[in-house]
């Protein structure tokens, strides 16, 4: 997946849960299915320039708005310091087993 992708459909999913749109709601105003909404944020496909226009407007933005890094390096930010406690949470079990092994 291309960071071209991914800023898109994070900011996608973004605009969309501040308008109280689900996929499904997106996905009827621009008259697609709900599984191509879908495929958009989770990176697997990328809109036309129709299609792009479309997203646009339902969300009432501009096009070059769907490529904004506001959204995008917030969920970076939330990814990293979600993967940094899984790192230490990970990290904890594995030295509590060991502590264990050496006690037994």
């Amino acid at each position: 997946m291309t960071e071209l992708r991914k800023i898109l459909g994070s900011n996608m999913k973004a605009y969309r849960s501040e308008l109280g749109y689900s996929q499904a709601k997106l996905a009827e105003l621009i008259d697609t299915a709900t599984n191509y909404i879908a495929q958009i944020e989770n990176g697997k496909r990328f809109p036309t320039d129709t299609m792009l226009e479309k997203i646009a407007n339902a969300l009432q933005k501009r096009a070059f708005e769907l490529f904004s890094f506001e959204h995008y390096e917030n969920k970076m930010e939330e990814d990293w310091q979600t993967q940094i406690l899984i790192d230490l949470k990970n990290f904890i079990h594995k030295r509590i087993a060991k502590l264990k092994k050496e006690k037994a």
